[in-house]
C-alpha cells in the first residue's frame, strides 16, 4: 500500500482523527464496504446514527415489516462459510430475523470495532489543499479522511406529514421508520394510520388483528400483490444451500437482480384466455413474478398496462367484500407496476373486518391533527395511537440532510438541484474522492445484490488507486454527461416516468419535491454490469486520477 494511504489507527476521542476512509451508514452497504476496506489494508471508520448495525432493518421494526425479495437471494454472497452457516426461517424474512442475520455478520467479521454508533454525520467538506475530507458529527467532533463513502440507503430519510398540529397529539405517535424497539401494545386501542404506501400495506393487517378500531386515512391507493410467504424447512434450506451458486448466477442475469425475469412475449400477442391463465398463475405464486416476470411490455405500453391493471383490479374486487371500499382501494391515477409494487399478506382482507374503517381524504380532507386525534372536514376522529406512514424523501433525501461541500465550497444539494449528476451512480460529479453505494443513477432492484456489485466495483477502484500511488479520483465531465443521458433515455420509455412517486423524486410532504426527476438507472441489469466491466477492463480511464 503506497505511503499516501497509510494511517495509524487513531484515538476516536481526537477531534482531528485521520483515516483512509470514512463510511457513513452502518447497514448492509456500510458493513460490506468496511469488510472490503479492511481487505485493502485501509484504516476506516463507519459512522452510524443508530445504536447498532442493521440500517433499514434496525430502524423499521413496525408490525409486518419484512422484505419482498426471496430470503435466499437477499443475504451476502461474499463468504461461502457465512452462506452455509445461516438458515433462513421463511421465504420472505421478517425484520427480527433479518436483523439477527446482520448481527451475526457483524459478530463473525468483528465489524463493530471499526464502527461508531450514536454518531450522526451533519457535514462533510472537501479540503482541496490537503486533498481530503473533513467530516463533522452532530456533537461537533471532526474527523478527516482521504475518501468519503456514503452508504446511506435509498429510503432512509423518513418524512412526517405536512399537516397542521402534527405535534399536538397527546398520545403516542410513530413513524414506521422510527418504531420503538419494544413491541407496541395495540390491544383495546383506537388506532389511526395516515398513508397506504408499502409500510402501511404491511402493517395494517397485523395491527387490525390486535386493536379495537383501526382507521386508515388514504389519499392515493397503491397497487399491491400477494406475497404468499411460507416457512422454510430444514431440509428445504439444505437444498437451497446446495444451489446458492446457481441462484446468485440467476440474479446476475436478470433485469432487477431478482430471480424473476421478464416473459419475452407481448401482452396483446397472447390470446385472452391464455393471458388470463398466465396472470392467474403469477398472482398465485410467491414474490415479484406478477411484476417482474410478466409480459415484457406491461411497463411500457399503455394498452398492455391497462390490461394487467384490469386483471389486478378484478382480484381486489374479489377479495374486498364491500364494492365501494374495493373501488377506493383500486388506483385510478397510475397503472399496475408503474410505482413500486408492495407485496402483501391479507392487506385487502383487512378491510373486511368490522374494526377497520377506510377514510378517503380526497372526499373528507384532513384539516389538522388535534390533541385527541385527527380532524377531517366532516368530523373529529379520536385515537389512542397515531401512525404516520408517510414514507421517505427517496434516493437524494439522505444526501440533502448532510451538508456536503466539494472544491470551492460547492454544495452537493445545489449541484443536484435540477437532478443528480453522477458517473454510474458511483461518484457524484465535481466531488473528488467521494464514492456512493446505491447513489442516484445507479442500477437497483434486489438491494443486497446491487450493493455487493457496487461495493466490489468501488473496492476495485480503490485498489487501482493504491497500486498506482494516486491520492485523488474524480469523474470526467464528458463521462458524467454521457451517463446522465443514458439514464434519462433508459427511463423515457417507461410509463413510470410519467407517474409521481418517490422513485421519480416526488413527495408532497417535502418542500421542493413536486417536480419529477430521474433518480435511478432503469435499464437492464445486465447492461449496467457490462458497462461497469468495460470500465474495469479499460483501467478505469473513465475516471480522472492524480
Amino acid at each position: 500500500m503506497p505511503d499516501t494511504m497509510v494511517a495509524t489507527r487513531p484515538d476516536t476521542d481526537n477531534r482531528a482523527a485521520q483515516y483512509d476512509a470514512i463510511v457513513i451508514g452502518g447497514g448492509i452497504s456500510g458493513m460490506y464496504m468496511l469488510y472490503r476496506l479492511r481487505e485493502l489494508g485501509m484504516t476506516a471508520i463507519v459512522f452510524e446514527t443508530g445504536t447498532d448495525v442493521g440500517g433499514t432493518w434496525y430502524w423499521n421494526r413496525y408490525p409486518g415489516a419484512r422484505f419482498d425479495s426471496e430470503s435466499w437471494t437477499y443475504g451476502y454472497s461474499f463468504s461461502k462459510e457465512l452462506m452455509q452457516e445461516w438458515d433462513w426461517k421463511e421465504h420472505f424474512s421478517p425484520q427480527p430475523d433479518t436483523l439477527e442475520y446482520l448481527n451475526l455478520v457483524a459478530d463473525k467479521f468483528d465489524l463493530r470495532r471499526d464502527m461508531r454508533f450514536r454518531s450522526t454525520v451533519t457535514a462533510a467538506h472537501w479540503d482541496d489543499a490537503a486533498n481530503q475530507w473533513t467530516v463533522t458529527l452532530d456533537g461537533g467532533e471532526q474527523f478527516r479522511s482521504r475518501f468519503l463513502i456514503t452508504a446511506i440507503g435509498i429510503l432512509s430519510a423518513h418524512t412526517l406529514p405536512a399537516i397542521p398540529g402534527r405535534d399536538s397529539f397527546r398520545g403516542p405517535a410513530y413513524h414506521p421508520a422510527r418504531w420503538p424497539h419494544e413491541p407496541v401494545d395495540f390491544r383495546g386501542k383506537r388506532v389511526g394510520i395516515i398513508g397506504t404506501g408499502a409500510t402501511a400495506i404491511q402493517a395494517i393487517p397485523e395491527i387490525a388483528k390486535e386493536c379495537a378500531q383501526l382507521t386508515v386515512f388514504q389519499r392515493r391507493p397503491n397497487w399491491a400483490a400477494p406475497l404468499h410467504n411460507a416457512k422454510i424447512s430444514k431440509q428445504e434450506m439444505e437444498e437451497i444451500k446446495s444451489r446458492y451458486e446457481e441462484i446468485y448466477a440467476r440474479c446476475a442475469q436478470t433485469s432487477g437482480w431478482f430471480i424473476h425475469e421478464t416473459d419475452r412475449r407481448k401482452t396483446m400477442d397472447v390470446p385472452p384466455a391464455e393471458r388470463e391463465a398466465f396472470w392467474e398463475k403469477l398472482y398465485a405464486e410467491p414474490g415479484f413474478g406478477i411484476w417482474m416476470g410478466n409480459f415484457r411490455d406491461i411497463l411500457t405500453d399503455e394498452t398492455a398496462n391497462a390490461e394487467i391493471s384490469r386483471f389486478v383490479a378484478k382480484k381486489i374486487r374479489q377479495r374486498v367484500k364491500d364494492p365501494k371500499v374495493a373501488d377506493k382501494l383500486i388506483p385510478k391515477d397510475h397503472g399496475f407496476g408503474t410505482r413500486r409494487v408492495p407485496l402483501e399478506s391479507d392487506y385487502f382482507e383487512a378491510f373486511n373486518r368490522d374494526n377497520v374503517e377506510l377514510v378517503d381524504i380526497n372526499e373528507t380532507p384532513i384539516e389538522r391533527i388535534t390533541e385527541t386525534g385527527v380532524r377531517t372536514s366532516d368530523r373529529d376522529h379520536v385515537f389512542d395511537i397515531l401512525i404516520y406512514a408517510t414514507g421517505f424523501d427517496g434516493v437524494t433525501g439522505a444526501f440533502d440532510r448532510i451538508d456536503i461541500r466539494g472544491p470551492g465550497g460547492i454544495r452537493l444539494k445545489d449541484v443536484w438541484a435540477d437532478g443528480p449528476r453522477t458517473y454510474l451512480g458511483m461518484q457524484p460529479d465535481r466531488f473528488p474522492n467521494m464514492l456512493m453505494v446505491l447513489g442516484p443513477h445507479t442500477a437497483r432492484g434486489n438491494i443486497p445484490r446491487a450493493i455487493e456489485h457496487a461495493v466490489d466495483f468501488q473496492a476495485g477502484l480503490l485498489r487501482f488507486v493504491q497500486q498506482h500511488g494516486y491520492t485523488r479520483v474524480e469523474t470526467r465531465a464528458e463521462q458524467v454527461e454521457d451517463w446522465t443521458q443514458t439514464v434519462i433515455k433508459a427511463s423515457d420509455a417507461l410509463l413510470s416516468s410519467k407517474i409521481d412517486s418517490w422513485q421519480t423524486g416526488v413527495n408532497r410532504n417535502v418542500e421542493g419535491r413536486s417536480v419529477r426527476r430521474v433518480l435511478g438507472y432503469n435499464g437492464h441489469g445486465i447492461h449496467f454490469r457490462r458497462k461497469c466491466e468495460e470500465v474495469i477492463a479499460n483501467d478505469y480511464r473513465d475516471f480522472s486520477f492524480r
